[in-house]
């Protein structure tokens, strides 16, 4: 699959070779839904619990005598009705930890590659060198490159710091590195925006 690159500065700057073993795999809704909802499981944090009534620290003495006292007959201080006393039926702790296959996982990211790139909302730039790394210069140039309503933005290794601060105010744009790429923040952005050097890495993990 052959993708025209952008240069952030002049429009056009040649094409890439995109493997069609990653960009060009038939998108299931099954498998992204798959893999959507283990990314969504496991980011989720724990369940913090609450302290029932055999958990307080307070005396299991009986308090008052168990008949005339005119009272309900408590045996101690830990009943929920007092203050201090443990939480009737409160939350447990939990754990919400999800397992997928290693190879659905790879594949749910190459159909979320592939749907972008079918679709036509994928983008492939040159490089993200802005000289002045201005928000106003960053915003004046997105209208012209077609990034649409928000934008996925994947450097390689390392992320370009003047592209970072100028995109910083941008509300529409995220930034992440090739080893963050995944389906959930692919799919919820409306156009997906690749580096050569992303391209590199993200063909190089899969194929090593």
């Amino acid at each position: 699959m052959k993708v025209k690159v952008q240069n952030l500065d002049s429009g056009k700057g040649g094409d890439i070779e995109l493997n069609d073993a990653i960009f060009g795999v038939e998108p299931r809704a099954d498998i992204l839904h798959r893999v959507v909802t283990w990314q969504l499981t496991n980011r989720r944090a724990p369940a913090r619990p609450a302290r029932e009534r055999s958990e307080v620290a307070r005396t299991g003495k009986k308090f008052g005598r168990q008949k005339g006292g005119g009272t309900a007959r408590h045996g101690d201080r830990r009943a929920p009705i007092f203050v201090g006393g443990g939480k009737a039926h409160g939350p447990r702790a939990r754990v919400f930890v999800s397992s997928l296959n290693k190879k659905v996982r790879a594949l749910g990211l190459k159909m979320a590659l592939s749907s972008k790139a079918r679709e036509g909302n994928l983008i492939v730039v040159d490089n993200l060198d802005l000289p002045q790394g201005k928000t106003k210069e960053l915003k004046n140039r997105l209208g012209k490159l077609g990034f649409g309503k928000s934008a996925l933005v994947i450097d390689g290794d390392a992320l370009n710091v003047g592209f970072a601060r100028a995109s910083s105010n941008l509300e529409s744009i995220d930034l992440m590195p090739a080893l963050g790429a995944n389906v959930y923040d692919i799919m919820r952005h409306e156009t997906l925006v690749l580096t050569r050097a992303a391209v590199e890495k993200l063909e190089a993990r899969f194929n090593g």
